[in-house]
């Protein structure tokens, strides 16, 4: 086996911010306090999951939970990996929970939910890199809610031969791996993970399975410059991507990366009118975007307009 197969990162953080910049008006949320909100946290707390909204402090929690909306963390809370803008834990994980399936379905029927994102942390100390995990839950979530779409964001499965063959055969609905930044930034801010490779499981997925939508996001304001976020974009439509998200990066502790600059909202709508130009099916693209962030709404208005762009074409 390659030695790092079952890779687990010993690294830590080297951060060191003095001051967190203080929030512009545009990027601030009001706290959860409302009876959905309350609702939510209840059905995930009986049904024993994780959800990367609070795992990651995601200012759109009170939001989201409000409307019943909550995006499911499975495979544990410790990540294999310590990338410089994420808050989830990371380390050596504990075992796969073999019930973690069956409680997300039910939390899933308890929600009455149409439309679910699954996330995960990195596993790479597993075989599949938990891809057999994935599947499993989007099965129970089948037999158990036949109607509710279901959308994952996962890992990049690196030297997991055959991960993405089981997820593809599984069927989501959106398959969403993020890029999250520009090439020139990997090494600061997605040690571990390779551009190239993140790009390829996308195209791939889409070839094992031209039924799944593709989705990929990318955070803003670690110090990439528009001109490069134009290249990836393209990156991604020479990728057969259908869905791109873009958000502002928020800088979780003093020890994670710096937020180096806050974008305008306006300038998040040049970016938006780009994507649209270029030939994106749907884009989502503001300060306060996140890639589960509006994914209900967002799946239905990207499967209505794929059906426009095909009769038009017809």
């Amino acid at each position: 086996m390659n030695e790092k197969a079952n890779y687990i990162s010993k690294t830590h953080l080297k951060f060191t911010s003095p001051v967190k910049r203080k929030k512009p008006d545009w990027i601030k949320v009001r706290a959860p306090n409302g009876t959905g909100y309350a609702e939510t946290k209840g059905i995930i707390k009986k049904n024993l999951l994780n959800t990367v909204c609070e795992e990651a402090a995601c200012p759109n929690i009170g939001e989201c939970w409000e409307k019943k909306h909550a995006t499911v963390m499975i495979l544990g809370r410790v990540c294999t990996r310590k990338c410089s803008f994420c808050n989830i834990l990371s380390g050596t994980p504990s075992a796969v929970d073999q019930n973690e399936p069956k409680r997300l379905a039910n939390a899933i029927s308890d929600l009455n939910l149409k439309h679910i994102v699954i996330t995960s942390v990195d596993r790479d100390d597993l075989v599949d890199g938990g891809a057999n995990h994935f599947a499993k839950c989007i099965r129970e979530i089948r037999r158990k809610s036949s109607l509710t779409t279901i959308e994952i964001l996962t890992p990049d499965f690196q030297r997991k031969d055959g991960a993405l063959n089981i997820i593809a055969d599984s069927g989501p609905d959106v398959f969403n791996h993020n890029l999250e930044t520009i090439p020139r930034l990997y090494k600061t801010i997605r040690r571990g993970a390779n551009y190239e490779h993140s790009l390829n499981i996308l195209n791939k997925i889409k070839k094992y399975n031209p039924l799944i939508w593709t989705k990929s996001g990318l955070m803003l304001g670690l110090g990439e410059t528009f001109s490069e976020v134009e290249e990836v974009m393209d990156d991604m439509i020479k990728n057969s991507i259908d869905f791109i998200t873009i958000g502002q990066y928020l800088q979780p502790t003093s020890g994670h990366h710096p937020v180096m600059d806050f974008i305008l909202p306006s300038k998040f709508k040049e970016l938006e009118n780009m994507a649209w130009q270029k030939g994106f099916s749907m884009v989502s693209c503001s300060p306060l975007t996140r890639s589960s962030y509006h994914a209900d709404e967002d799946f239905k208005t990207l499967q209505n307009n794929k059906r426009l762009y095909q009769n038009e074409a017809s």
